[in-house]
């Protein structure tokens, strides 16, 4: 998303520093928004707030990705309803993909899909103040961790 507002890109910092720490020595790399990913079943390309992959594939490509094992999408007034739907069946697509992380900044919560052994994807729901678990990754972050530095809208 281009022109992004600041507590967009604070939030999408915060995911991505917090993975990348997490995930160092690991073959695991964070990625943000400047990535492109390739969805090719559906002959696509995006640029997700933040990606992980673990994949050799991926490593070996310096401009493209097309294995994540997690994505994460901070929402926008503007995106939402296209990140949680065309995009996300697109993404779904993906036969790495285990995990789709939806963060919600007016109402501080998040919504994280999680694709079963049986290919079937989960909804798990975190709501403001609780701590949100990337099970791909075997990262929880906190609610301070994820909306650090970024400033409470007053409700109308």
């Amino acid at each position: 998303m281009a022109c992004a507002e600041d507590r967009h890109v604070t939030v999408s910092m915060n995911v991505a520093f917090a993975l990348r720490q997490h995930l160092s020595g690991s073959p695991c790399r964070t990625f943000m928004s400047d990535m492109r990913l390739h969805v090719a079943a559906a002959n696509s390309y995006f640029y997700p707030d933040v990606l992980v992959t673990c994949s050799p594939l991926d490593l070996a490509s310096s401009i493209v990705k097309t294995e994540p094992k997690l994505i994460v999408e901070v929402l926008s007034p503007s995106t939402a309803a296209f990140d949680r739907g065309l995009k996300f069946s697109q993404y779904r697509r993906l036969a790495s993909l285990e995990e789709y992380l939806l963060i919600d900044l007016d109402s501080r919560s998040a919504d994280s899909y999680r694709k079963g052994a049986d290919g079937l994807w989960v909804l798990h729901l975190f709501a403001r103040g609780e701590q949100v678990t990337l099970a791909s990754v075997a990262l929880e972050l906190s609610a301070a961790q994820l909306f650090a530095e970024v400033p409470e809208v007053p409700e109308i």
